[in-house]
């Protein structure tokens, strides 16, 4: 029988087991190593963390010969990416940050102790090591404090701090609104001094922020703090603030849980869709997002507004893949706006009474049959094509036969209007 005392690294283990092996490989190689960061937070809050970080006195070179696998994508600033068991795992050299000229990332970067570590680091709750062998936390910078009073403040010169990074600002109500804390007075008038300049971070990182907030429980609280710290004015600048107003209102009636493009519909739902549009573009989302947004933005009057639906039509919004999440955008967008919900009552009893019956049965005719009964190849057999599908769906027609009888009499009815042949 084969011994089984050499454990394979590569097998897949748990976030914790594989940042525990990689602290005690460190801690064998004769260098420091402790946990950092939100993780440290997370777990004083008694939540398991999403993602743990390591910090060390090993340089990134150093890292790299210790461990067989590694990413030194950003080994510049002092951090390695440790592949074990199946995990990627974040170790950081300590280290203070020199000048932040662009407003997003240190100039340079200085290896130094744990201590100066947590000063550069951005909040006393993000500032603390944890020490997983022996259970002690190690906490410069009155983080524990802060967590216990729940508050979100600023290490050292909040100031300093949101001129160094201004992501920071909108971090700081990304943690205070999830976490249900307060932003320290100091810490919230440095959000309100710097907030113009939000607009020098770069799209992607403002998106990956909003998302973060919005997809949130808490959403609806994270929103109202960018509008009160005046942040919206340039992230949401496509927006009045009235609109904004709006939008966050209908945000507050959606569901806990929600899909990001929902809740990004349901903030835009107070503006118009090439408003939808131009921020969709400003932050750089996906193709499919920027459509799912506006497609839900758009869907939410053209519903309401179609109610009662004739039977085709129903099927036909019944078929959309998100029309689910189109039906809560309206649900929020009506109690936001202090009206009733007959309208989606109505709706539903009409849902009910299709029972059984397909909503997206396969076409009795294709383009192609429609041309060979005399349809003209362009615009013509767009619309037919549409129109022949409606009529399948209010079971005005059932068989391939009663198709074609149909579109027969189409084209008389049509025939001197879009036969190019009579213009």
């Amino acid at each position: 029988m084969k011994s089984h005392k050499h454990i394979n690294k590569s097998r897949t283990i748990t976030n914790k087991q594989a940042v525990l092996a990689v602290v005690r490989r460190l801690r064998q190689a004769g260098y420091q190593a402790l946990l950092a960061g939100g993780c440290v937070r997370d777990m004083l809050l008694g939540k398991l963390p999403h993602d743990y970080d390591v910090a060390t006195d090993a340089k990134p070179q150093t890292i790299s010969k210790i461990f067989p696998r590694t990413l030194t994508v950003g080994a510049q600033f002092g951090v390695v990416v440790v592949l074990w068991g199946g995990k990627q795992i974040e170790v950081a050299t300590f280290r203070s940050d020199s000048s932040y000229e662009d407003g997003r990332r240190p100039d340079d970067v200085v290896f130094t102790d744990t201590r100066h570590d947590a000063l550069r680091r951005d909040f006393t709750i993000n500032g603390m090591f944890y020490d997983p062998i022996t259970a002690e936390v190690i906490d410069y910078v009155g983080g524990r404090k802060d967590l216990q009073n729940r508050i979100i403040r600023a290490i050292g010169n909040p100031q300093q701090r949101f001129a160094e990074d201004h992501l920071r600002m909108l971090r700081a109500i990304r943690f205070a609104s999830r976490l249900d804390f307060h932003i320290e007075k100091r810490t919230w008038k440095a959000i309100l001094r710097h907030a113009d300049k939000i607009q020098r971070i770069s799209s992607e990182r403002v998106a990956d922020e909003l998302e973060r907030t919005m997809i949130d429980s808490h959403r609806a609280v994270g929103l109202q703090m960018i509008y009160d710290s005046g942040l919206d004015k340039k992230i949401f600048s496509m927006l009045d603030r009235p609109q904004l107003l709006t939008g966050i209102e209908i945000m507050r009636k959606l569901p806990k849980r929600c899909s990001f493009p929902l809740v990004l519909a349901g903030l835009l739902s107070g503006g118009s869709v090439k408003q939808a549009e131009a921020l969709c573009h400003k932050l750089k989302l996906s193709n499919k997002l920027r459509r799912q947004v506006c497609w839900l933005v758009a869907g939410c009057p053209r519903l309401l507004q179609s109610i009662p639906l004739s039977r085709g039509m129903l099927k036909k919004w019944l078929a959309e893949p998100l029309f689910d999440p189109l039906l809560t955008l309206c649900r929020g967008y009506l109690q936001a706006m202090g009206k009733g919900q007959h309208l989606l009552y109505q709706l539903r009893r009409q849902i009910q009474q299709l029972g059984d019956e397909p909503i997206s049965p396969p076409r009795l005719l294709d383009g192609h049959e429609l041309i060979r009964l005399g349809a003209a190849p362009g615009p013509m057999v767009g619309q037919l094509v549409q129109e022949l599908y409606l009529a399948q769906l209010e079971n005005e027609i059932k068989t391939k036969s009663d198709a074609t009888d149909w579109v027969k009499n189409w084209l008389l009815r049509h025939e001197g209007k879009n036969n190019p042949k009579n213009n």
